[in-house]
């Protein structure tokens, strides 16, 4: 089975390092006012869903793109293997009581889509249950959306050269030792079924009101400002007002 063309991770749309910085500084700047207006406005939540492959950057993403906010307005959440009581339920039912309540900003790094990603690449369910699940997540996000939540996805999606070279640096950095482990060389060998199973994701879970957006991430500089760029114009779009004084008050 061939392996699906995702595009080009390398990608770069024309610009060179130091004007997509220079924008990125910028816009860093404007999604902290966005953000803290956000906050005082109430009526809304941003969910940001990052996924990629091991050394794809999401680690580097939050911490670049959000780097000005206030950290009392932004939730960052992982998901682990389940816990013997979130096993004991649905897969979802963790992944709602971390949805980010109105007013903030919550990022997944990974995300209910390692149930469709992991779960279906090492076959932890059988098939007919991880294909239901990709209807379900529809279903679900359609309803944080109705609720006032807007949902943002990026897959970061790198090259599996630079995959090879980032680990290579983690091993000759001893700052960096702490972030490699050997699993992430076994999850390596599943590298073509991973790519399926992303492409399926992004076929079958990018909705009018949940998109996915494929983010080339060879280029740190490049997949930072593409992130800052989709994130501020979301919140731009959301018409995001200060509430007025009190009566009493005034």
């Amino acid at each position: 089975m061939e392996t699906p063309t995702l595009g080009d991770p390398g990608e770069t749309a024309g610009l060179e390092a130091a004007a997509a910085k220079r924008e990125s500084k910028r816009l860093r700047k404007r999604l902290t006012q966005l953000q803290e207006r956000l906050y005082a406005d109430g009526r809304f939540a941003l969910l940001i869903v990052l996924q990629g492959m091991d050394a794809s950057g999401k680690d580097g993403t939050v911490r670049h793109v959000f780097a000005g906010v206030n950290p009392q307005g932004v939730r960052v959440q992982s998901f682990k293997q389940p816990t013997p009581e979130e096993a004991r339920h649905d897969f979802l039912w963790r992944v709602h009581a971390a949805v980010p309540p109105r007013g903030m900003i919550g990022i997944f790094n990974r995300s209910h889509y390692e149930d469709v990603l992991v779960a279906r690449v090492h076959a932890l369910v059988p098939e007919d249950v991880w294909r239901r699940r990709y209807e379900e997540i529809n279903a679900f996000e359609h309803m944080l959306s109705d609720a006032g939540v807007t949902v943002l996805k990026f897959f970061l999606h790198i090259s599996k050269g630079e995959q090879h070279e980032r680990f290579e640096r983690r091993l000759r950095d001893p700052r960096k030792h702490w972030k490699f482990s050997a699993a992430d060389l076994k999850e390596r060998e599943h590298w073509s079924a991973y790519q399926h199973a992303y492409a399926d994701v992004l076929r079958l879970c990018s909705t009018a009101w949940a998109p996915w957006t494929v983010v080339p991430a060879d280029h740190k500089w490049y997949r930072n400002l593409v992130v800052a760029r989709a994130v501020t114009s979301a919140l731009e779009g959301l018409d995001l007002h200060y509430p007025d004084l009190p009566e009493a008050p005034r």
